[in-house]
């Protein structure tokens, strides 16, 4: 098969379910490296055979690739050959009867309620231009729990007006309404001041409310992973334990705690299954425990350990 056929099946994907642009090109990524397997093996996607496919998957265990990773791999090539026959372009499928490796389960790292808060006073506390733009970045994820890339792809009139809430275009192109705390809405206002004087914005009248010089028009992903772990330096804490992701993850925990019923962080974090939502109660029960087995008398002396 050829590179076209490959992408053929990636425009497929787009066109059925919507899939985000980073989700093709990680597809798109895990079929070249198939491709290049099989190429040494002389063989193509065409004759390649389920032993082939399983010393595939062997060869990403040795390397030592996490499970999640080896699965969504397989994932990918389940669905590639199943398009592929669909197609026409084989007559079986040869990962049919391949059962993906089960991964563990992780748990969402998330900062302390304490930490957050340290995090917003060190981004509020700095006056620069790019200052103030990071500090509306910390102040829209954690009060909205937004990926990354919903965050960096907004559009400046859904805000313009102080609006309390706002629509959101996810994964798999679900739409949801997410509320803006007032905090986070004058963190955006003041964002504001500056963000309509930028020249892009002046001479191009470019929609993003953050906006770039990239193709995309908006900041990348990376800028706002920078921006974060730069406020989290600045507040003292290790930079390593932060991301985009993490105060999303925080967000989820944070409701959780206080009482937040499960399906409304689902619906506010834009999760297609309450199982994946269910995972942030794994977390608070982690949280709970660390907090008897440390703080509890009877625990401190060893006399009521897990």
């Amino acid at each position: 098969m050829t590179l076209g056929q490959i992408e053929q099946f990636l425009e497929a994907i787009q066109a059925e379910r919507s899939a985000a642009l980073n989700t093709c090109q990680a597809y798109r990524r895990d079929l070249l490296a198939l491709q290049r397997f099989l190429g040494q093996r002389h063989r193509g996607f065409e004759t390649a055979t389920p032993l082939d496919i399983a010393d595939y998957l062997n060869t990403l265990s040795d390397q030592g690739m996490a499970v999640s990773t080896q699965a969504r791999k397989l994932a990918t090539i389940r669905q590639f050959f199943l398009f592929a026959q669909e197609e026409g372009w084989r007559n079986d499928i040869p990962t049919l009867h391949m059962k993906a490796p089960k991964p563990g389960q992780t748990l969402p790292k998330c900062l302390s309620l304490d930490d957050v808060e340290r995090m917003l006073a060190a981004a509020a506390s700095a006056s620069g231009d790019r200052d103030i733009r990071n500090a509306c970045l910390v102040e829209l994820l954690y009060a909205t729990g937004l990926r990354v890339t919903e965050l960096v792809s907004l559009q400046a009139r859904e805000l313009r007006k102080g609006a309390e809430t706002i629509m959101v275009t996810g994964k798999g192109n679900r739409e949801r309404v997410v509320p803006v705390s007032r905090r986070a809405r004058d963190a955006v206002q003041n964002w504001f001041t500056i963000r309509d004087r930028l020249p892009d914005v002046v001479d191009g009248g470019n929609p993003f409310l953050f906006p770039g010089r990239g193709r995309a028009g908006h900041i990348s992903r990376v800028t706002a992973y920078l921006a974060i772990k730069a406020i989290a330096a600045a507040a003292g804490i290790d930079p390593k334990r932060i991301s985009p992701h993490v105060l999303r993850h925080s967000f989820a925990t944070h409701l959780l705690a206080n009482g937040a019923d499960l399906r409304i962080i689902q619906t506010l974090l834009g999760h297609a299954e309450i199982e994946t939502t269910q995972l942030y109660t794994h977390v608070l029960d982690a949280q709970l425990k660390s907090a008897v087995f440390s703080y509890h008398p009877l625990a401190r002396r060893g006399d009521d350990q897990p």
